[in-house]
């Protein structure tokens, strides 16, 4: 599984190469391999070989969206074994067979969780960053600078709260499981072991403190910037009074 960028155009391949019906999009990928892609910027691939990768991530780079420069990755070994229900051992995954629903109910699995991975390495960022500019207000360095870091980082907070809950959806149930009840013990396995739910709860956490925090920060900029302005206020006050006690003086002189 891979984490491209932030989104996937899909449309043209949802036309001409779709080979199974439904969503997640499933297409032919190398000879004898296949591609589950979504549209939030997630490609999970099956039995593909290196230069079948290159050669397909090749294809799809126009399609994507403000890419990342370096993409999340995931990997997992899956083993056919027909005598044997469907389990997880380690990082091994059993399958009675790779039918079009096994493989579209893991590609979800593998795509949220590269797609956690790259909003929690972005978080561990945004945190650092909060941290370095408490600090800097601490120290009296410059207010304007640290208000336009932080309206970034409330910007970037909110994409990936609307990320989370509008495109990824981690909390939500595949629609595969809708009309395929007996698949839904792997998905919990597999849900379990990726600790989707966990790490989407983790997350939540994060981004209210980051926001909140940010919020407070911001409030201390603005404080700030009025303080300096009741300053400024004052001070053509007493230039005011200044110059019109000069007046006085010189008019009393005469």
């Amino acid at each position: 599984a891979l984490y491209l960028g932030e989104r996937i155009d899909v449309r043209a391949l949802e036309a001409t190469s779709r080979v199974t019906p439904g969503l997640p999009l499933v297409i032919q990928a190398g000879e004898h391999g296949c591609a589950v892609i979504f549209r939030y910027g997630a490609v999970v691939l099956f039995n593909v070989t290196p230069l079948e990768e290159v050669s397909l991530l090749e294809s799809l780079r126009r399609m994507v969206g403000d890419p990342f420069a370096k993409p999340e990755v995931e990997e997992i070994e899956i083993r056919l074994v027909p005598d044997r229900p469907d389990g997880l051992e380690g990082n091994v995954l059993t399958l009675v067979e790779l039918s079009a629903e096994r493989i579209q109910l893991v590609a979800e699995i593998l795509a949220r969780t590269v797609a956690l991975a790259r909003y929690e390495s972005v978080m561990k960022e945004s945190v650092a960053a909060i941290e370095s500019w408490a600090l800097a207000l601490q120290k009296g360095q410059s207010a304007a600078a640290l208000e336009r870091n932080l309206i970034k980082n409330l910007g970037a907070t909110i994409v990936i709260q609307s990320s989370m809950t509008g495109r990824i959806e981690i909390d939500d149930k595949p629609e595969i499981l809708w009309d395929r009840a007996d698949l839904e013990r792997i998905f919990l396995r597999l849900e379990d072991e990726y600790e989707l739910k966990e790490r989407d709860m983790a997350l939540e956490r994060k981004l209210a403190l980051i926001s909140s925090t940010a919020e407070m920060l911001l409030n201390l900029v603005d404080n700030r910037h009025a303080h300096r302005l009741e300053w400024y206020i004052i001070g053509l006050i007493v230039l005011e009074i200044a110059i019109s006690l000069t007046t006085i003086a010189f008019g009393l002189g005469h």
